[in-house]
């Protein structure tokens, strides 16, 4: 089975949230788990010439109706944020600080910046939303801001964004299987299907050495 899928995301992003919620079944049915690759959305946009669903009225309208649908599908919960967009550098920074250290609790912040933009509606532009958030979580948020504000963690985030639009990325969450790129969460299926073969390509090519 192949072991990893490359997976590049914005917490700002809703199909980004819809696509988090099925991490782990795509683990379990695939035996293939995320290579998170924190970048930055509005970035990618700029350098693509790219620019949100939400830009167009009418498109941004049903946007939201059928995202809500599939998280109706997948049966998870789902709150359109009304302080949308939510500015997010910050808190993609922590991320990827959290993410240099090998720090376990990356996981856990994910869970909970998802769930604080999506599913819990707070307004994450607002500093002392967020430090309430962290502190709630038992995190600190002033020893994540300063990690944060480090260079190393600004210029990881920059590079791994950069790379993102060299490897064709112009929006989120996108999935690569080897050179193969998948983008949006309703291509989570196609995603599978591709890891599934990557496996029988692999088993096939050991047979026949």
């Amino acid at each position: 089975m192949t072991k990893t899928f490359d997976y590049y995301f914005d917490f700002g992003s809703l199909a980004t949230y819809l696509a988090h919620t099925q991490m782990q079944k795509i683990k379990l049915e695939t035996g293939a788990s995320p290579n998170y690759l924190p970048m930055l959305l509005g970035a990618v946009f700029k350098a693509t010439g790219n620019s949100s669903p939400v830009s167009v009225p009418a498109k941004g309208k049903y946007i939201f109706v059928d995202f809500k649908r599939f998280a109706d599908s997948y049966g998870v919960p789902l709150e359109i944020n009304p302080f949308f967009p939510i500015i997010t550098t910050t808190l993609m920074r922590m991320l990827t600080a959290l993410q240099m250290r090998s720090d376990a609790r990356m996981h856990d912040f994910m869970d909970l910046i998802f769930k604080a933009i999506w599913v819990d509606a707070l307004n994450l532009n607002d500093p002392e939303v967020v430090e309430r958030v962290l502190r709630e979580a038992h995190f600190d948020p002033a020893e994540l801001l300063l990690l944060a504000n480090e260079q190393a963690t600004k210029d990881r985030l920059k590079d791994v964004t950069t790379q993102a639009v060299d490897r064709g990325v112009f929006g989120a969450p996108t999935f690569f299987v080897g050179d193969q790129m998948f983008w949006g969460q309703d291509r989570i299926e196609q995603l599978k299907s591709a890891l599934m073969a990557a496996h029988m390509a692999a088993l096939n090519s050991k047979r026949t050495k």
